[in-house]
């Protein structure tokens, strides 16, 4: 797995965070939602990187 990839996974985690945190300061449930599942979404391609690397 290319650093390129990790460096955009690591990105799209910290995206969804500050949506999560925008979501809870302005009490909209959709945006915090839409950051958990952006986080999630995120650590599962970062545990793929992990296991492809650990295959290397």
């Amino acid at each position: 797995m290319g650093l390129g990839d990790k460096a955009r996974h690591l990105a799209e985690e910290g995206e969804g965070k500050a949506k999560e945190a925008q979501g809870k300061l302005t009490d909209d449930e959709k945006r915090e939602a839409e950051g958990k599942a952006q986080q999630a979404s995120a650590n599962l391609k970062q545990a793929g990187d992990d296991a492809k690397d650990a295959f290397k």
